[in-house]
Protein backbone atom coordinates (compact mmCIF):
# COMPACT_ATOMS: atom_id res chain seq x y z
CA UNK A 1 0.00 0.00 0.00
CA UNK A 2 1.55 3.32 -1.03
CA UNK A 3 1.59 6.43 1.15
CA UNK A 4 -1.27 8.21 -0.67
CA UNK A 5 -3.59 5.22 -0.35
CA UNK A 6 -2.68 4.75 3.32
CA UNK A 7 -3.34 8.42 3.99
CA UNK A 8 -6.71 8.27 2.19
CA UNK A 9 -7.78 5.29 4.28
CA UNK A 10 -6.89 7.04 7.51
CA UNK A 11 -8.81 10.15 6.48
CA UNK A 12 -11.79 8.05 5.41
CA UNK A 13 -11.77 6.17 8.71
CA UNK A 14 -11.70 9.45 10.63
CA UNK A 15 -14.56 10.91 8.59
CA UNK A 16 -16.72 7.84 9.06
CA UNK A 17 -16.15 7.86 12.80
CA UNK A 18 -17.75 11.29 13.14
CA UNK A 19 -21.22 11.00 14.55
CA UNK A 20 -23.89 13.58 14.84
CA UNK A 21 -22.69 17.17 15.14
CA UNK A 22 -25.00 18.64 17.77
CA UNK A 23 -24.02 22.30 17.34
CA UNK A 24 -22.95 22.80 13.72
CA UNK A 25 -22.86 26.58 14.14
CA UNK A 26 -19.98 26.22 16.63
CA UNK A 27 -18.02 23.84 14.44
CA UNK A 28 -15.61 24.90 11.68
CA UNK A 29 -16.50 23.04 8.44
CA UNK A 30 -13.32 24.17 6.67
CA UNK A 31 -11.62 20.83 7.33
CA UNK A 32 -14.33 19.15 5.22
CA UNK A 33 -14.25 21.85 2.56
CA UNK A 34 -10.51 21.30 2.18
CA UNK A 35 -11.13 17.67 1.26
CA UNK A 36 -13.46 18.35 -1.68
CA UNK A 37 -10.55 18.24 -4.11
CA UNK A 38 -8.95 15.13 -2.59
CA UNK A 39 -7.83 12.59 -5.18
CA UNK A 40 -9.80 9.82 -3.46
CA UNK A 41 -13.41 9.62 -4.57
CA UNK A 42 -14.41 7.99 -1.28
CA UNK A 43 -12.83 10.79 0.75
CA UNK A 44 -14.62 13.44 -1.34
CA UNK A 45 -17.93 11.65 -0.98
CA UNK A 46 -17.56 11.30 2.81
CA UNK A 47 -16.55 14.95 3.13
CA UNK A 48 -19.68 15.95 1.20
CA UNK A 49 -21.78 13.82 3.52
CA UNK A 50 -20.33 15.64 6.54
CA UNK A 51 -20.93 19.03 4.94
CA UNK A 52 -24.62 18.13 4.67
CA UNK A 53 -24.78 18.70 8.43
CA UNK A 54 -24.02 22.40 8.00
CA UNK A 55 -25.98 25.36 6.63
CA UNK A 56 -24.84 28.47 4.86
CA UNK A 57 -24.15 30.05 1.50
CA UNK A 58 -20.50 28.96 1.43
CA UNK A 59 -21.53 25.34 1.87
CA UNK A 60 -24.14 25.58 -0.88
CA UNK A 61 -21.71 27.19 -3.31
CA UNK A 62 -19.00 24.61 -2.64
CA UNK A 63 -21.32 21.65 -3.10
CA UNK A 64 -23.05 22.98 -6.22
CA UNK A 65 -19.64 23.68 -7.77
CA UNK A 66 -18.43 20.18 -6.89
CA UNK A 67 -21.56 18.66 -8.39
CA UNK A 68 -20.74 20.34 -11.71
CA UNK A 69 -17.02 19.53 -11.70
CA UNK A 70 -16.74 16.08 -10.18
CA UNK A 71 -16.69 13.09 -12.53
CA UNK A 72 -17.85 10.56 -9.96
CA UNK A 73 -21.57 9.87 -10.03
CA UNK A 74 -21.36 8.72 -6.39
CA UNK A 75 -19.93 12.09 -5.33
CA UNK A 76 -22.57 13.89 -7.42
CA UNK A 77 -25.35 11.90 -5.72
CA UNK A 78 -24.00 12.79 -2.30
CA UNK A 79 -23.79 16.46 -3.31
CA UNK A 80 -27.48 16.48 -4.24
CA UNK A 81 -28.38 14.63 -1.05
CA UNK A 82 -26.42 17.03 1.17
CA UNK A 83 -27.81 20.06 -0.65
CA UNK A 84 -31.30 18.65 -0.17
CA UNK A 85 -30.74 18.68 3.58
CA UNK A 86 -30.14 22.42 3.36
CA UNK A 87 -33.87 22.91 2.68
CA UNK A 88 -33.09 26.22 1.01
CA UNK A 89 -35.44 27.82 -1.50
CA UNK A 90 -32.39 29.33 -3.17
CA UNK A 91 -31.49 25.83 -4.37
CA UNK A 92 -34.78 25.17 -6.19
CA UNK A 93 -33.36 26.28 -9.58
CA UNK A 94 -30.36 23.97 -9.01
CA UNK A 95 -32.57 20.95 -8.30
CA UNK A 96 -34.72 21.77 -11.33
CA UNK A 97 -31.59 21.45 -13.48
CA UNK A 98 -30.50 18.28 -11.72
CA UNK A 99 -33.71 16.39 -12.51
CA UNK A 100 -32.51 16.25 -16.13
CA UNK A 101 -29.52 14.11 -15.07
CA UNK A 102 -29.10 10.78 -16.88
CA UNK A 103 -28.48 9.09 -13.51
CA UNK A 104 -31.87 8.01 -12.08
CA UNK A 105 -30.50 7.92 -8.53
CA UNK A 106 -29.44 11.55 -8.84
CA UNK A 107 -32.85 12.43 -10.26
CA UNK A 108 -34.56 10.77 -7.29
CA UNK A 109 -32.33 12.69 -4.85
CA UNK A 110 -33.33 15.93 -6.60
CA UNK A 111 -37.02 14.97 -6.46
CA UNK A 112 -36.69 14.36 -2.72
CA UNK A 113 -35.17 17.81 -2.30
CA UNK A 114 -37.90 19.50 -4.36
CA UNK A 115 -40.72 17.73 -2.52
CA UNK A 116 -39.83 19.78 0.55
CA UNK A 117 -41.39 22.66 -1.40
CA UNK A 118 -44.45 20.78 -2.64
CA UNK A 119 -46.67 23.61 -1.40
CA UNK A 120 -45.28 25.61 -4.31
CA UNK A 121 -47.45 24.82 -7.35
CA UNK A 122 -44.59 25.63 -9.71
CA UNK A 123 -42.51 22.87 -8.10
CA UNK A 124 -45.31 20.33 -8.47
CA UNK A 125 -45.77 21.37 -12.09
CA UNK A 126 -42.07 20.76 -12.62
CA UNK A 127 -42.28 17.26 -11.12
CA UNK A 128 -45.54 16.11 -12.70
CA UNK A 129 -44.06 15.30 -16.16
CA UNK A 130 -41.64 12.87 -14.51
CA UNK A 131 -44.44 10.31 -14.29
CA UNK A 132 -43.51 9.53 -17.92
CA UNK A 133 -39.74 9.53 -17.27
CA UNK A 134 -37.90 6.84 -19.29
CA UNK A 135 -36.51 5.25 -16.12
CA UNK A 136 -38.87 2.98 -14.20
CA UNK A 137 -37.32 3.84 -10.80
CA UNK A 138 -38.07 7.52 -11.33
CA UNK A 139 -41.61 6.78 -12.56
CA UNK A 140 -42.34 4.58 -9.57
CA UNK A 141 -40.92 7.15 -7.17
CA UNK A 142 -43.09 9.91 -8.62
CA UNK A 143 -46.14 7.62 -8.57
CA UNK A 144 -45.71 7.04 -4.85
CA UNK A 145 -44.68 10.54 -3.80
CA UNK A 146 -47.17 12.51 -5.87
CA UNK A 147 -50.09 10.11 -6.26
CA UNK A 148 -49.78 7.17 -3.89
CA UNK A 149 -49.42 8.32 -0.32
CA UNK A 150 -52.72 6.88 0.86
CA UNK A 151 -52.42 6.25 4.57
CA UNK A 152 -55.97 5.25 5.40
CA UNK A 153 -57.51 1.81 5.52
CA UNK A 154 -59.42 -0.03 2.82
CA UNK A 155 -62.39 -1.68 4.54
CA UNK A 156 -62.81 -4.11 1.64
CA UNK A 157 -59.21 -5.27 1.43
CA UNK A 158 -59.48 -8.15 3.89
CA UNK A 159 -63.06 -8.96 2.89
CA UNK A 160 -64.07 -11.99 0.82
CA UNK A 161 -67.02 -11.99 -1.56
CA UNK A 162 -69.17 -14.82 -0.21
CA UNK A 163 -70.30 -15.71 -3.74
CA UNK A 164 -66.72 -16.77 -4.52
CA UNK A 165 -65.91 -18.46 -1.24
CA UNK A 166 -65.00 -22.17 -1.49
CA UNK A 167 -66.19 -22.47 -5.09
CA UNK A 168 -65.06 -24.59 -8.04
CA UNK A 169 -66.27 -23.57 -11.49
CA UNK A 170 -66.07 -25.96 -14.43
CA UNK A 171 -65.35 -24.25 -17.76
CA UNK A 172 -62.89 -22.15 -19.69
CA UNK A 173 -61.21 -19.78 -17.25
CA UNK A 174 -61.53 -16.88 -19.71
CA UNK A 175 -65.32 -17.30 -19.85
CA UNK A 176 -65.52 -17.38 -16.07
CA UNK A 177 -63.33 -14.49 -14.98
CA UNK A 178 -65.12 -11.84 -17.04
CA UNK A 179 -68.13 -12.18 -14.73
CA UNK A 180 -66.21 -11.45 -11.51
CA UNK A 181 -65.80 -7.98 -10.05
CA UNK A 182 -62.34 -6.43 -9.78
CA UNK A 183 -60.08 -6.91 -6.75
CA UNK A 184 -61.62 -10.18 -5.62
CA UNK A 185 -58.56 -12.33 -4.79
CA UNK A 186 -55.87 -12.01 -2.13
CA UNK A 187 -53.47 -14.56 -3.61
CA UNK A 188 -53.24 -16.29 -6.98
CA UNK A 189 -51.16 -19.45 -7.08
CA UNK A 190 -51.15 -21.64 -10.15
CA UNK A 191 -49.23 -23.82 -12.54
CA UNK A 192 -50.22 -23.11 -16.16
CA UNK A 193 -50.76 -26.10 -18.42
CA UNK A 194 -47.60 -27.27 -20.16
CA UNK A 195 -47.30 -26.41 -23.83
CA UNK A 196 -48.27 -29.55 -25.76
CA UNK A 197 -46.27 -31.72 -23.38
CA UNK A 198 -49.25 -33.41 -21.74
CA UNK A 199 -52.40 -34.85 -23.15
CA UNK A 200 -54.50 -32.20 -21.39
CA UNK A 201 -52.87 -29.20 -23.12
CA UNK A 202 -52.85 -28.97 -26.90
CA UNK A 203 -52.36 -25.61 -28.64
CA UNK A 204 -51.93 -24.88 -32.36
CA UNK A 205 -48.64 -23.03 -31.76
CA UNK A 206 -46.37 -21.77 -29.01
CA UNK A 207 -47.46 -18.22 -29.84
CA UNK A 208 -51.11 -19.19 -29.41
CA UNK A 209 -50.23 -20.81 -26.08
CA UNK A 210 -48.54 -17.64 -24.81
CA UNK A 211 -51.41 -15.46 -26.04
CA UNK A 212 -53.85 -17.68 -24.14
CA UNK A 213 -51.82 -17.31 -20.95
CA UNK A 214 -51.55 -13.56 -21.40
CA UNK A 215 -55.32 -13.28 -21.75
CA UNK A 216 -55.75 -15.22 -18.51
CA UNK A 217 -53.16 -13.29 -16.52
CA UNK A 218 -54.52 -9.93 -17.65
CA UNK A 219 -57.84 -10.90 -16.09
CA UNK A 220 -56.02 -12.25 -13.05
CA UNK A 221 -54.36 -8.84 -12.66
CA UNK A 222 -57.74 -7.10 -12.73
CA UNK A 223 -59.07 -9.49 -10.11
CA UNK A 224 -56.13 -9.36 -7.70
CA UNK A 225 -56.31 -6.92 -4.80
CA UNK A 226 -53.96 -3.96 -4.68
CA UNK A 227 -50.40 -4.99 -3.82
CA UNK A 228 -51.16 -8.71 -3.47
CA UNK A 229 -49.26 -11.63 -4.91
CA UNK A 230 -49.26 -13.89 -7.94
CA UNK A 231 -47.09 -17.02 -7.76
CA UNK A 232 -46.61 -18.94 -11.02
CA UNK A 233 -45.07 -22.42 -11.03
CA UNK A 234 -43.59 -23.30 -14.41
CA UNK A 235 -40.47 -24.64 -16.08
CA UNK A 236 -38.95 -24.88 -19.54
CA UNK A 237 -40.31 -27.92 -21.35
CA UNK A 238 -38.88 -30.16 -24.03
CA UNK A 239 -40.91 -31.50 -26.91
CA UNK A 240 -39.42 -34.75 -28.23
CA UNK A 241 -37.88 -34.78 -31.69
CA UNK A 242 -40.03 -36.37 -34.41
CA UNK A 243 -37.17 -38.61 -35.55
CA UNK A 244 -33.38 -38.91 -35.35
CA UNK A 245 -32.89 -36.45 -38.22
CA UNK A 246 -34.46 -33.63 -36.17
CA UNK A 247 -33.60 -32.03 -32.86
CA UNK A 248 -35.90 -31.85 -29.89
CA UNK A 249 -37.09 -28.36 -28.97
CA UNK A 250 -36.99 -26.64 -25.60
CA UNK A 251 -39.42 -23.81 -24.74
CA UNK A 252 -38.47 -21.24 -22.02
CA UNK A 253 -41.98 -20.88 -20.65
CA UNK A 254 -41.26 -19.02 -17.36
CA UNK A 255 -39.08 -16.46 -19.12
CA UNK A 256 -41.60 -15.82 -21.88
CA UNK A 257 -44.40 -15.49 -19.33
CA UNK A 258 -42.31 -13.06 -17.30
CA UNK A 259 -41.90 -10.79 -20.31
CA UNK A 260 -45.61 -10.01 -20.58
CA UNK A 261 -46.44 -10.14 -16.86
CA UNK A 262 -44.20 -7.18 -16.08
CA UNK A 263 -45.65 -5.30 -19.06
CA UNK A 264 -49.18 -5.94 -17.83
CA UNK A 265 -48.84 -4.47 -14.35
CA UNK A 266 -46.98 -6.98 -12.18
CA UNK A 267 -43.80 -6.20 -10.25
CA UNK A 268 -41.32 -9.06 -10.20
CA UNK A 269 -40.45 -9.95 -6.58
CA UNK A 270 -38.59 -13.27 -6.40
CA UNK A 271 -37.60 -16.41 -8.26
CA UNK A 272 -38.02 -19.47 -6.07
CA UNK A 273 -36.43 -22.68 -7.28
CA UNK A 274 -38.22 -25.95 -6.57
CA UNK A 275 -35.55 -28.66 -6.54
CA UNK A 276 -36.60 -32.27 -6.92
CA UNK A 277 -34.54 -35.37 -6.06
CA UNK A 278 -32.32 -36.61 -8.91
CA UNK A 279 -34.10 -39.97 -9.05
CA UNK A 280 -37.50 -38.37 -9.65
CA UNK A 281 -36.75 -36.82 -13.07
CA UNK A 282 -36.22 -38.16 -16.57
CA UNK A 283 -32.63 -39.19 -17.30
CA UNK A 284 -31.27 -36.97 -20.10
CA UNK A 285 -27.60 -37.27 -19.29
CA UNK A 286 -27.27 -41.00 -19.97
CA UNK A 287 -26.00 -40.64 -23.53
CA UNK A 288 -23.38 -38.09 -22.55
CA UNK A 289 -22.35 -40.32 -19.66
CA UNK A 290 -21.36 -42.97 -22.19
CA UNK A 291 -19.67 -40.94 -24.95
CA UNK A 292 -18.51 -37.79 -23.06
CA UNK A 293 -18.34 -35.87 -26.36
CA UNK A 294 -18.62 -32.05 -26.23
CA UNK A 295 -21.81 -30.52 -27.66
CA UNK A 296 -23.83 -33.53 -26.57
CA UNK A 297 -24.26 -32.60 -22.92
CA UNK A 298 -27.87 -32.54 -21.66
CA UNK A 299 -28.27 -32.25 -17.88
CA UNK A 300 -31.06 -33.84 -15.91
CA UNK A 301 -33.66 -31.15 -15.14
CA UNK A 302 -34.31 -31.26 -11.41
CA UNK A 303 -35.78 -27.79 -10.93
CA UNK A 304 -38.91 -25.80 -11.61
CA UNK A 305 -39.52 -22.11 -10.96
CA UNK A 306 -41.98 -20.40 -8.70
CA UNK A 307 -41.97 -16.85 -10.02
CA UNK A 308 -43.35 -14.41 -7.45
CA UNK A 309 -45.03 -11.19 -8.58
CA UNK A 310 -46.88 -8.42 -6.77
CA UNK A 311 -49.63 -6.40 -8.35
CA UNK A 312 -48.01 -3.02 -8.96
CA UNK A 313 -48.97 -0.61 -6.22
CA UNK A 314 -47.78 2.71 -4.80
CA UNK A 315 -48.29 1.14 -1.38
CA UNK A 316 -45.74 -1.02 0.41
CA UNK A 317 -46.65 -4.47 1.81
CA UNK A 318 -46.85 -2.91 5.28
CA UNK A 319 -50.00 -1.13 4.11
CA UNK A 320 -51.52 -4.46 3.11
CA UNK A 321 -50.74 -5.88 6.55
CA UNK A 322 -52.44 -2.93 8.26
CA UNK A 323 -55.73 -3.79 6.56
CA UNK A 324 -56.17 -6.71 8.99
CA UNK A 325 -56.99 -6.51 12.66
CA UNK A 326 -54.32 -7.57 15.13
CA UNK A 327 -56.03 -10.88 15.89
CA UNK A 328 -55.91 -12.02 12.25
CA UNK A 329 -52.42 -10.66 11.73
CA UNK A 330 -51.01 -12.46 14.77
CA UNK A 331 -52.82 -15.70 13.98
CA UNK A 332 -51.42 -15.59 10.42
CA UNK A 333 -47.79 -15.39 11.48
CA UNK A 334 -45.49 -18.10 10.11
CA UNK A 335 -44.45 -20.10 13.16
CA UNK A 336 -41.84 -22.79 13.50
CA UNK A 337 -39.29 -23.64 10.84
CA UNK A 338 -39.43 -21.85 7.50
CA UNK A 339 -37.32 -21.87 4.34
CA UNK A 340 -34.82 -19.00 4.43
CA UNK A 341 -33.43 -19.46 0.91
CA UNK A 342 -34.99 -19.37 -2.54
CA UNK A 343 -34.19 -23.05 -3.14
CA UNK A 344 -36.98 -25.31 -1.92
CA UNK A 345 -36.19 -29.02 -1.84
CA UNK A 346 -39.53 -30.82 -2.03
CA UNK A 347 -40.33 -34.26 -3.38
CA UNK A 348 -42.85 -34.40 -6.22
CA UNK A 349 -46.06 -36.41 -5.89
CA UNK A 350 -48.16 -38.40 -8.33
CA UNK A 351 -51.89 -38.54 -8.85
CA UNK A 352 -53.98 -41.26 -10.49
CA UNK A 353 -55.95 -38.68 -12.50
CA UNK A 354 -53.69 -35.68 -13.10
CA UNK A 355 -50.19 -36.15 -14.55
CA UNK A 356 -48.70 -32.93 -13.10
CA UNK A 357 -49.81 -32.05 -9.60
CA UNK A 358 -48.60 -29.67 -6.92
CA UNK A 359 -47.01 -31.35 -3.88
CA UNK A 360 -49.08 -30.27 -0.88
CA UNK A 361 -45.86 -29.17 0.85
CA UNK A 362 -45.20 -26.72 -1.98
CA UNK A 363 -48.73 -25.31 -1.74
CA UNK A 364 -48.48 -25.00 2.01
CA UNK A 365 -45.36 -22.85 1.86
CA UNK A 366 -46.75 -20.50 -0.78
CA UNK A 367 -50.09 -20.05 0.96
CA UNK A 368 -48.51 -19.56 4.40
CA UNK A 369 -45.95 -17.04 3.14
CA UNK A 370 -48.19 -14.98 0.85
CA UNK A 371 -51.65 -14.84 2.44
CA UNK A 372 -53.49 -14.22 5.70
CA UNK A 373 -56.05 -16.33 7.52
CA UNK A 374 -59.43 -16.01 5.83
CA UNK A 375 -57.96 -14.75 2.53
CA UNK A 376 -59.36 -15.92 -0.80
CA UNK A 377 -56.83 -17.98 -2.80
CA UNK A 378 -57.41 -18.46 -6.52
CA UNK A 379 -56.06 -21.12 -8.87
CA UNK A 380 -57.16 -20.53 -12.48
CA UNK A 381 -55.91 -23.99 -13.54
CA UNK A 382 -57.40 -26.03 -10.73
CA UNK A 383 -56.10 -29.44 -11.83
CA UNK A 384 -56.57 -31.98 -9.08
CA UNK A 385 -57.51 -29.36 -6.48
CA UNK A 386 -54.39 -29.32 -4.30
CA UNK A 387 -54.55 -25.53 -3.84
CA UNK A 388 -58.13 -25.78 -2.61
CA UNK A 389 -57.41 -28.64 -0.21
CA UNK A 390 -54.34 -26.96 1.29
CA UNK A 391 -55.97 -23.52 1.46
CA UNK A 392 -58.86 -25.00 3.43
CA UNK A 393 -56.49 -26.82 5.81
CA UNK A 394 -54.69 -23.52 6.49
CA UNK A 395 -57.84 -21.54 7.25
CA UNK A 396 -58.06 -19.78 3.88
CA UNK A 397 -60.88 -19.68 1.34
CA UNK A 398 -60.50 -20.87 -2.22
CA UNK A 399 -61.83 -20.29 -5.71
CA UNK A 400 -60.86 -22.65 -8.53
CA UNK A 401 -61.60 -22.86 -12.22
CA UNK A 402 -60.99 -26.02 -14.25
CA UNK A 403 -61.86 -26.94 -17.82
CA UNK A 404 -61.67 -30.73 -17.56
CA UNK A 405 -64.74 -32.54 -16.21
CA UNK A 406 -62.47 -35.43 -15.25
CA UNK A 407 -60.31 -33.18 -13.08
CA UNK A 408 -63.34 -31.52 -11.53
CA UNK A 409 -64.50 -34.97 -10.46
CA UNK A 410 -61.09 -35.49 -8.84
CA UNK A 411 -61.39 -32.14 -7.05
CA UNK A 412 -64.75 -33.24 -5.58
CA UNK A 413 -62.95 -36.06 -3.79
CA UNK A 414 -60.41 -33.73 -2.17
CA UNK A 415 -62.22 -30.59 -1.04
CA UNK A 416 -64.55 -30.05 1.94
CA UNK A 417 -68.16 -31.11 1.60
CA UNK A 418 -69.49 -27.55 1.73
CA UNK A 419 -67.67 -26.66 -1.53
CA UNK A 420 -69.98 -25.39 -4.25
CA UNK A 421 -69.48 -26.69 -7.79
CA UNK A 422 -70.79 -24.29 -10.42
CA UNK A 423 -71.02 -23.93 -14.19
CA UNK A 424 -70.12 -20.83 -16.20
CA UNK A 425 -73.79 -19.84 -16.37
CA UNK A 426 -74.13 -20.36 -12.60
CA UNK A 427 -71.28 -17.99 -11.78
CA UNK A 428 -72.59 -15.47 -14.31
CA UNK A 429 -76.02 -15.52 -12.67
CA UNK A 430 -74.62 -15.30 -9.12
CA UNK A 431 -72.42 -12.28 -9.88
CA UNK A 432 -75.20 -10.12 -11.35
Amino acid sequence: MDGAESSARKILSSLRSIGRIHNPESYDPSVFLSLLDHQSRDVRREAVKQLGKFRGESIRKALTALYVSDRSTEVKRECVSSLGRQRSEELIPFFRRVITSPDPKIVIQAIQALLVFRADDSVLNELAPLDSHPNEMVRDYIAIELHGRQRGNDPDHAAVDGRLQDVVVEGDVRDILVHIRASAFHLVFTSPPYYNARDYSLYPSYRAYLEFLRDVFREVHRLTKDGRFLVVNSSPIILPRPNRQHASRRYPIPFDIHHFLVKDGWDFIDDLVWRKPDFSVKNRVGGFLQHRKPLGYKPNTVTEYLMVYRRKSPRLPDWNMRQYDDEVLNASKVTGAFESTNVWEIDPVSDKTHSAVFPPALCERVIRYYSMLGDLVFDPFGGSGTVAAVAHSLGRRFFLTELSAEYVARIRARVPVHTRFLSVSDINASMR
